[in-house]
């Protein structure tokens, strides 16, 4: 058993060691991407926002879509009913902003059937965008992208071989809550696993980019029907199609918002089971390894507790301790390059992020054993089961 706990120890070591080097290389690679230089790529964009009920700060995070440094744009809002409570804000939104000539419309997608809510909305918004649009932008409604947004986000589509163009999200408390940024940590070690290997790279449909011309080509409109997920739905397309995905640094959003403790193992639960029908080889990676992290930290405490094996057991939860804060440390050293508008907010994470990463292994192992028990998830108010990638549920609205 000892000889178990030496090789376990030691492979949790290593990891944490590659961990912690590809902290490094995150950051990097968010300077050399800032370092760019500005990009004169600007065809006609469709934003497309689904939104069902009212987001905190819905109204900002909408705003800020009218405020992009883009000269050519139109902002498809779509929603489901005429009764969703954010129709009355993207109405007051677009009436007092009229004055900017932006274009913007309103579409009602009706409920739907046999796929998500967001995904039924989406395949409806798509068609009413204009004819001249050249490119499709995806954005969730509690996203509040920075004005330069649109422009970065497209930047990498110039390039015609580039399949999609992603960002990804950082959760911030409007204010300061345990379960709030229990929930970011959770949700920073997903989006470190973004970078320049383009290969590696996943979509996230809550800022989102692909050529109208590439989105026809895969049939995008018909592979999201029966499906529950957007963003694992175009993953899947673009490997397929041996398409690359670009991350874009610029265009992390922020989503400033708090949540209560059982929202946020709702929501982690609810993204891993998720992905546990959409990315199956992400899942068993996320439950071998969160399941690694427990029970060699656990049995080195009682190792040491119990005065067993004294120097090995310190020396690993050291070792890893040192390696998991590190990676943390330069993880949000990299997103203050880009979320300059909440540096306040960032560097009151500080502590949070350089401590709680210690629970965010537990939280993945009891999000993927809940992934193992069950497949029925609540979205927005909607209860689905996922039968498979490409059949879902609806239980109950």
């Amino acid at each position: 058993m000892i000889f178990v706990y030496y090789s376990f120890a030691v492979l949790l070591i290593y990891f944490s060691y590659k961990s912690f080097r590809g902290g490094f290389e995150y950051l990097n690679f968010f300077r050399q991407e800032l370092a760019k230089p500005r990009s004169d790529f600007t065809p006609f964009c469709s934003i497309i926002a689904p939104c069902k009920g009212l987001d905190h700060d819905l109204e900002k995070n909408l705003q800020a879509l009218f405020e992009q440094d883009f000269p050519n744009y139109e902002i498809v809002f779509v929603v489901d009913s005429e009764t969703d409570e954010a129709l009355s804000v993207i109405k007051n939104i677009h009436r007092r902003d009229a004055e900017t000539q932006r274009i913007s419309k309103i579409v009602i997608s009706g409920k739907a059937e046999n796929e998500a809510q967001k995904v039924h909305n989406l395949r409806e918004a798509i068609l009413h965008v204009a004819d001249e649009s050249e490119v499709f932008v995806f954005v969730d409604s509690d996203a509040r992208p920075n004005k330069d947004w649109l422009r970065n986000l497209i930047a990498p589509l110039q390039d015609e071989k580039i399949g999609c163009a992603s960002g990804y999200r950082w959760f911030i408390s409007k204010s300061f809550s345990l379960a709030t940024e229990m929930r970011s940590v959770w949700n920073a070690s997903i989006a470190s696993a973004l970078g320049a290997n383009i290969k590696g790279n996943f979509c996230w449909g809550g800022s989102m980019a692909i050529r109208r011309e590439i989105f026809e080509k895969l049939n995008m409109h018909e592979k999201w029907r029966g499906v529950l997920s957007d963003d694992f739905a175009m993953t899947r397309a673009m490997n397929e199609a041996n398409l690359p995905i670009y991350h874009v640094p610029q265009s992390l959003t922020a989503s400033v918002e708090n949540c209560t403790f059982a929202q946020m193992l709702e929501f982690t639960t609810r993204q891993m089971k998720i992905t546990r029908v959409y990315g199956t080889k992400f899942w068993v990676m996320s439950f071998i390894g969160s399941g690694l992290f427990n029970l060699v930290m656990l049995t080195s405490f009682l190792l040491l507790i119990f005065d067993i094996l004294f120097w090995f057991p310190l020396t690993t939860i050291l070792l890893v301790s040192i390696f998991s804060i590190g990676k943390s440390w330069l993880r949000l050293n990299a997103v203050k390059l880009i979320l300059k508008d909440y540096e306040r907010e960032l560097s009151r994470q500080f502590w949070m992020q350089n401590t709680l990463w210690l629970f965010a292994p537990p939280l993945f192992f009891y999000n993927c054993v809940c992934a193992l028990l069950s497949r029925k998830i609540v979205w927005r108010g909607i209860k689905y089961e996922l039968k498979s990638p490409t059949e879902t549920v609806i239980i109950s609205q």
